[in-house]
């Protein structure tokens, strides 16, 4: 039976999509089968993030309305064998998702992944109600901004009281995932530190991705950036996914990084 991951914020712009494509990417680099799902009716962009816009034909609102089946709909990943992407509906609104459609959904992916990844829409409408409602675990995607780990704060407590778990008695396990982090920022006071942003959100610390140009490249090209092990941001959400799974890894990337001699000299 397949665990259900929703990625999510308050604020947009925080980096969810890269996190959902990065995310299940890892995930099934690791050996796990996984499916990435596009909440986001309307605004679809995991599908670009994910490379495959191309191929698009069913989406999920198409599923969920019973238009086309599931193996219609699912896109393969060029990449990897084990991964498949449910993209969103560009041309549909977001009132589309109905929770028993979804929720079936879900259930026959349950049957046949081991990961299913919820990418949310910002925000708490109704796509990102669908997303929170049926999660089984969270990743909480902040910048180190207080208007973003403000509204992170505000999805913590629609999870903790909104959720089907929630109302069951039961808990979401939310994890902490720090996006866009820049010790030298934090060291001159305009960025929130890592300690800062654990001690106002209280959840356990997941992972902390830095401010990288990676990141931007690998959207452009479509290429989820979890796979450019040789970047910082690369590594990073490969470490998180490993925490993830249960791996005992150290957090990188949390200092400022001191040149080396040559640097000095000769400048960049």
């Amino acid at each position: 039976m397949a665990k259900i991951i929703v990625v999510t914020s308050g604020k947009g712009g925080v980096g969810k999509t890269t996190t959902s494509a990065a995310f299940s990417a890892a995930l099934a680099m690791k050996g796990h089968k996984t499916v990435v799902i596009d909440f986001d009716v309307g605004l679809r962009n995991l599908d670009l993030v994910m490379g495959c816009e191309r191929r698009v034909v069913y989406d999920f609102v198409n599923v969920v309305q019973g238009e086309a089946s599931l193996k219609q709909a699912l896109i393969k990943d060029k990449r990897l064998d084990n991964l498949f992407v449910l993209p969103a509906s560009q041309t549909r609104d977001k009132d589309a998702l109905k929770p028993e459609g979804v929720e079936k959904v879900l259930n026959d992916l349950r049957a046949e992944f081991d990961y299913i990844v919820c990418d949310s829409p910002a925000g708490i409408e109704h796509g990102a109600q669908m997303a929170l409602y049926f999660a089984e675990e969270a990743v909480i995607v902040t910048n180190p901004e207080v208007s973003s780990v403000r509204d992170s704060d505000r999805i913590i407590g629609i999870l903790q009281s909104k959720s089907r778990l929630a109302e069951e008695g039961k808990s979401v396990k939310e994890h902490l995932l720090l996006t866009r982090y820049n010790p030298e920022r934090v060291e001159r006071g305009e960025m929130l530190s890592v300690q800062d942003v654990e001690d106002i959100l209280a959840i356990p610390l997941l992972g902390v991705i830095p401010e990288s140009e990676a990141v931007l490249k690998a959207s452009n090209q479509g290429v989820p950036v979890v796979h450019d092990d040789a970047s910082d941001a690369g590594q990073a959400y490969d470490d998180a996914v490993s925490r993830y799974l249960g791996e005992d890894r150290p957090h990188r990337f949390l200092e400022k990084q001191k040149k080396g001699f040559l640097k000095r000299v000769f400048g960049g």
